[in-house]
């Protein structure tokens, strides 16, 4: 997919694209007084059940798709714009049509981010295990800006940006476990830290690990022939920033904390083979964490940014973490493993450590953490935690402007004591909130006076069946809705860049 953004037609188009919402065209200012009353024409035929979405009309001379943007249920209004670009995507390939122009001078910048959006999804597949590949047919969408072309033109660049760090979370995520360890997690994180500019990047292995009580990692990996990792990524925006203008460098620090379990077997606590082949995906918060910074670095925010990406595979072996066992973690705390299969809050206990000991201000970890998650609230919406008003409510309102739905969730102080041990400070199951003993389990961990969220993403990092513009596995959420609390951070952090240079939603 590639877009070309004019000011009007440049006559090079085989089809058009208007977008209609309930019996009401969309972005329509460039018609002809002609077309306008074909468009009313078709519209009266589709009350009567006779006009399909993505049906081809001649308006104005030229074959012209109307495509639906108020077809899906539960959808906001740019999430039904990003469908609607994406089900124009698809059947503009499918019948290989070069050039088609969509007239969208009248539509807001977010509208228009939105389609954008829509568009480039559906380029995405995982074909790289595929014997033979299909060249995809290249489709050029010819943006009619008007008196928007610039504003237009800001809003692709970081389009793909965005698009490039949600195919990154993507094929991390779908690549098979064999072939995505945790060192080969590392070597990924260390290209990407290498070619993007102003990336730093610190690796711990299990000696480093061990010799720094980083025991969370070690608890966990042990078990394994393929040790654990924790990888620490770092960007400095707020620096550049500052040395631009001449201003002081922001106090803010925002640390991205991701659960990478490269594949989780349960441990000794074995898992049922049922739930196995989607436990590729338990590294889904790791890649989530890399592709953000990726994405952030790459569009210079003024922010400083870190990513750390807590790796390991959780397997069975004649060293495996024991149920029962007892290990102290790196901020003091004594933790009886309980469950082997509860995991991933134990190598997060390092992550969260990690984030204060290189001076978190804002901590927001991601993890596919618990099946009591995917119960409550299924494929469609995250559930998260946050020791912070402010902080839950940018979540909320980050994910609605990137199609990203969040549901805060209670930090029920009365599951605590369930998380008390016999003979440790703690265990690392508790009641049968789970998804909330969880939660409450990481807050032991959480640096004193940082701002913190959990995003648990065990229901949305993966799906089986067709999603919104996933065909199967993995999804990319929260790839754009970190990006987008990075840059909201940054506006708020840097009151120069309070203005951003198009709209924010």
């Amino acid at each position: 997919m590639k877009l070309s953004i004019i000011p009007k037609e440049s006559g090079k188009a085989k089809a058009s694209a208007l977008f209609f919402v309930k019996q009401s065209i969309q972005f329509s200012d460039v018609l002809s007084e002609a077309g306008e009353k074909q468009v009313e024409s078709a519209l009266k035929s589709m009350k009567d059940g006779i006009f399909a979405d993505l049906e081809f009309l001649e308006i104005d001379g030229r074959a012209t798709f109307f495509v639906d943007a108020a077809k899906e249920r539960g959808l906001s209004g740019l999430d039904h714009l990003r469908m609607a670009g994406y089900r124009l995507a698809k059947v503009a390939a499918q019948k290989q049509i070069p050039v088609v122009s969509l007239m969208l001078a009248d539509a807001a910048p977010e509208q228009f981010k939105a389609i954008a959006h829509g568009l480039a999804y559906a380029d995405y597949k995982f074909d790289a295990y595929k014997s033979k590949k299909k060249e995809p047919f290249q489709v050029t969408f010819e943006i009619e800006a008007g008196t928007q072309v610039a504003t237009f033109k800001k809003i692709a660049a970081d389009v793909a940006v965005e698009q490039k760090a949600v195919t990154l979370a993507k094929n991390l995520v779908n690549t098979p476990a064999a072939d995505m360890t945790p060192a080969d997690f590392v070597d990924r994180a260390k290209t990407i830290a290498k070619f993007t500019q102003g990336l730093s990047i610190k690796v711990r292995d299990m000696k480093q690990l061990k010799k720094e009580g980083f025991m969370g990692h070690v608890t966990v990996g042990k078990g394994s022939s393929r040790p654990p990792f924790m990888v620490t990524i770092s960007y400095d925006g707020s620096r550049t920033s500052a040395k631009k203008r001449g201003t002081q460098t922001s106090a803010d620090h925002l640390v991205i904390v991701g659960k990478g379990l490269c594949f989780d077997t349960g441990g000794l606590c074995l898992k049922p083979p049922k739930s196995m082949p989607e436990m590729i995906s338990d590294m889904t918060g790791a890649a989530t964490a890399l592709a953000a910074i990726q994405a952030i670095a790459t569009l210079k925010l003024p922010l400083k940014v870190s990513a750390v990406l807590c790796l390991a595979e959780n397997a069975i072996g004649n060293t495996s973490v024991l149920p029962g066992d007892i290990f102290t973690a790196k901020n003091g705390k004594t933790v009886m493993v309980d469950n082997t299969d509860a995991e991933g809050r134990l190598v997060l206990s390092d992550g969260l450590a990690e984030a204060g000991l290189i001076g978190a201000t804002h901590i927001i970890d991601i993890a596919t953490l618990t099946g009591a998650m995917v119960r409550a609230l299924g494929y469609a919406v995250t559930g998260f935690f946050a020791n912070d008003d402010d902080l839950a409510l940018n979540t909320i309102n980050a994910g609605e402007a990137c199609c990203e739905k969040f549901w805060s969730m209670p930090l029920e102080e009365e599951y605590a004591d369930a998380l008390k041990d016999k003979f440790a400070d703690l265990k690392n199951t508790g009641s049968d909130a789970g998804a909330i003993s969880a939660a409450l389990f990481l807050q032991e961990f959480v640096p004193e006076n940082t701002v913190w969220a959990h995003w648990d993403i065990a229901g949305t990092a993966f799906v089986t069946k067709k999603w919104k513009y996933t065909e199967y596995g993995a999804t990319g959420f929260g790839v754009q809705t970190l990006i987008e609390m990075a840059r909201r951070l940054s506006a708020t952090a840097d009151k120069d860049c309070a203005e951003s240079e198009y709209k924010q939603v």
